[in-house]
C-alpha cells in the first residue's frame, strides 16, 4: 500500500489549511488518483490494522438497500454511530448536557446503542440515516415515482453489454441530499470489462485519508471482486479518484506514526465460489488469509 501512504506525505508536503464544516479544519489537496491491481493482493492497509469486519457488514447494508444502523450495530459495527447519535442529541436539546467526545457524550452513546439494539420503535425512529448509500444503490427514486435499482441494472449491463460505457453508478442525488445524514463522499463508480477482468473506478468528492479512505479502498476493491465472481469475470484494477483529499488538524501525529511504518506484504481474501447471485453474499461468505498488520492507530472522527 505505498500508494496510500504516498498519498499521505502528498497532503502533507503541498496540502493547503482550509476549513470544513466540522470546524476542525484540514490540509488538503485537490484531485489525486491511486491504482490498485487486485491480481497483486487485496488492498487492506498493513501499516496498521483495519476493521475488515466493519467493512464486510457494511457493503452487504448498502447492498441491502438499507439505511438504519440496526443491522450495523446487531453486528458490532459502529462506524455509523456518531451521525445519527449526534442528530438525537440535537433534536433532544441534550447536545450541552454530552459536549461531543466527552465522558459523558461517550456514556450517553452506550445507552444509546443499547436502546437501538433493543427497541424496535426507537431504532425506527433514531437509527435512520436518511436515503443514504444503499437507498441510493438499490431504491432510487424517479420523478414518476418509480425506483431504481442500480445494481441489479450493473450487473445486466455487465452480462449483456459488457462494452458498455455506461456501466455508472451514482449516489449523489440531488434531490435527497438534505435528507441524508451525511451527503455521499464515495458517490459514483464505473465499471469496464477488458481481457476477461472487471474494473472499477470510483470518485470520491470528500476523502478523510487517515480514517475514511482505508476503508474506502478495501470496501470498492471487495465489491469489485464481488460482482466480478457474479457475472463469471475476474477481478482486474480498483482505480480510485479523489476530489478534496484532506488530513483533519487533529490528526497529524497518527499521520506521522502511519508514514514511519513500513509496508508489509498485501494479504489476500477467498470468496466462497458457490455465491453467484450479488445480494446473497454473508459475512461468512469471506475469510482473509495472511494479513500482518501493525496495531491500529485510534483517531477521532470529525462529525
Amino acid at each position: 500500500m505505498k500508494q496510500y501512504l504516498d498519498l499521505l506525505q502528498h497532503i502533507m508536503d503541498n496540502g493547503v489549511q482550509k476549513s470544513d464544516r466540522t470546524g476542525v479544519g484540514t490540509k488538503s489537496v485537490f484531485g489525486y488518483q491511486m491504482r490498485f491491481d487486485l491480481q497483486k493482493g487485496f488492498p487492506l492497509l498493513t501499516t496498521k490494522k483495519v476493521f475488515l469486519k466493519g467493512i464486510i457488514h457494511e457493503l452487504i447494508w448498502f447492498l441491502k438497500g438499507d439505511s438504519n444502523i440496526k443491522y450495523l450495530v446487531q453486528n458490532d459495527v459502529h462506524i455509523w454511530n456518531d451521525w445519527p447519535f449526534q442528530s438525537y442529541l440535537d433534536k433532544n436539546n441534550l447536545a450541552e448536557k454530552f459536549p461531543t467526545y466527552s465522558q459523558e457524550w461517550k456514556d450517553e452513546m452506550k445507552n444509546y446503542i443499547k436502546r437501538i439494539k433493543t427497541d424496535d420503535e426507537f431504532a425506527a425512529t433514531w437509527g435512520e440515516l436518511g436515503p443514504v448509500y444503499g437507498v441510493q444503490w438499490r431504491h432510487w427514486k424517479t420523478t414518476d415515482g418509480k425506483e431504481i435499482d442500480q445494481i441489479a441494472q450493473i450487473i445486466e449491463t455487465i452480462k449483456k453489454n459488457p462494452d458498455s460505457r455506461r456501466i455508472i453508478l451514482s449516489a449523489w442525488n440531488v434531490g435527497d441530499i438534505d435528507k441524508m445524514a451525511l451527503p455521499p463522499c464515495h458517490l459514483l463508480f464505473q465499471f469496464n470489462v477488458a481481457n476477461g477482468k472487471l474494473s472499477c473506478q470510483l470518485y470520491q468528492r470528500s476523502a478523510d485519508t487517515l480514517l475514511g479512505v482505508p476503508f474506502n479502498i478495501a470496501s470498492y476493491a471487495l465489491l469489485t471482486m464481488m460482482i466480478a465472481q457474479a457475472c463469471g469475470l475476474e477481478a482486474g484494477e480498483f482505480v480510485h479518484t479523489l476530489g478534496d483529499a484532506h488530513i483533519y488538524n487533529f490528526h497529524f501525529d497518527q499521520v506521522a506514526e502511519q508514514l514511519s511504518r513500513q509496508p508489509r506484504q498485501l494479504p489476500s481474501i477467498k470468496i466462497n465460489p458457490e455465491v453467484k447471485d450479488i445480494f446473497d453474499f454473508k459475512f461468512e461468505d469471506f475469510v482473509l488469509e495472511n494479513y500482518d498488520p501493525y496495531p491500529p492507530i485510534k483517531a477521532p472522527i470529525a462529525v
